[in-house]
């Protein structure tokens, strides 16, 4: 019997699911869902916007599995005899918890009472999808030790809420299997991690890598290692422009550019001006700056030894960016098509 497959309906399916990804350059806070990873570059590449991140059809799909599964977590603790409060009762809307004047923050999956662990104790609601690898290293070592990143959500999570208890639920999507583990508020925990992300926050450049060599298997399989470790360019926008600066009193999530001289919006942050000069340290694996006048920043191509600027009458941060290969920056021949067809790269 001859299989038919339908490679043309799930080409289509797999499209449409690319397509309606969010096509936003990034979140607009620094999330507590990735506060405990280990590299704070990666952090701060994420708080700036310097690389977009579009996933494959298969990691959407996911994703959209994890979300899924809070309906059932809820249904099942109910079922359980539990109360479960998915909103904030005061508002209607998902708990959400913020820090570091709006530019951290988080979305919690509720609250719930009534464990027959510990009856009369509220507790933080966090709830992971695992495949059996993962699954099975959660229930063998717990939380804490298999899985810091959680550990670290529920411990902001607790500390924002003014909870002393978590409760972490774990369904292995290979096989439905559950488990649950109580977690603890741990007070130092939860402020060293919220002084790790005023300091990523805060910090004008990147911070220093975890490693220095682009084949560490974790530096190897990060989305910003061609970036990090290589020469790729940086996307341009307000938050990889050196005059854009995240604002740490006043209005929640501001941000100030010292160039327009006002707030710069989050809707607005997704493209950059004329005036974008790139945070130098971003092109340092292929650019070495030589000298600044305000508005326009020199450089020397490392690769190539030729001069370029980045600014007004030079490159464009957007040219820079569209750049598939830096080598270009520069180079005698596209400086004379550039201005032989006042053109710019575009990629």
């Amino acid at each position: 019997m001859t299989i038919l497959l339908a490679e043309k309906t799930l080409a289509a399916i797999n499209e449409a699911i690319e397509a309606d990804q969010d096509d936003s350059p990034g979140r607009a806070h620094l999330g507590a869902s990735i506060i405990g990873r280990d590299c704070s570059r990666e952090l701060w590449y994420t708080f700036r916007w310097v690389a977009k991140k579009l996933h494959h059809a298969r990691i959407l799909r996911l994703f959209s599995r994890g979300q899924d599964e809070e309906e059932r977590f809820n249904a099942y603790l109910k079922q359980g005899g539990l109360t479960v409060w998915d909103a904030d009762p005061e508002t209607g809307e998902q708990w959400r918890i913020s820090d570091v004047n709006g530019h951290f923050g988080g979305s919690l999956d509720g609250v719930v009472l009534g464990l027959p662990d510990a009856p009369e104790v509220p507790h933080v609601s966090e709830q992971k999808t695992h495949n059996t690898k993962s699954f099975n290293a959660v229930v063998r070592q717990g939380v804490l030790a298999s899985k810091p990143e959680h550990f670290a959500q529920m411990q902001i999570y607790m500390h924002k809420m003014s909870l002393q208890w978590a409760l972490y639920q774990a369904v292995n999507k290979d096989n439905d299997d559950l488990y649950f583990e109580r977690v603890e508020y741990d007070k130092n925990a939860a402020e060293q991690l919220l002084r790790k992300a005023k300091n990523i926050i805060a910090s004008e450049g990147p911070l220093e890598r975890m490693s220095d060599d682009p084949t560490w298997y974790k530096c190897k399989f990060c989305d910003y290692s061609p970036i990090c470790h290589g020469n790729q360019t940086p996307a341009a926008n307000c938050r990889t422009c050196a005059h854009s600066t995240p604002v740490l009193s006043g209005a929640a999530g501001e941000w100030k550019c010292g160039k327009h001289q006002k707030p710069s919006t989050v809707e607005a942050q997704g493209k950059s001006c004329n005036l974008h000069n790139f945070i130098p340290p971003l092109l340092a694996n292929w650019a070495e700056p030589t000298d600044t006048d305000g508005d326009t920043v020199t450089y020397t191509n490392k690769l190539t030894g030729n001069e370029f600027v980045n600014g007004p009458g030079g490159y464009l941060s957007s040219e820079i960016a569209a750049a598939e290969d830096p080598r270009i920056i520069g180079d005698a021949t596209t400086d004379s098509l550039r201005e032989a067809f006042n053109g710019k790269v575009a990629g």
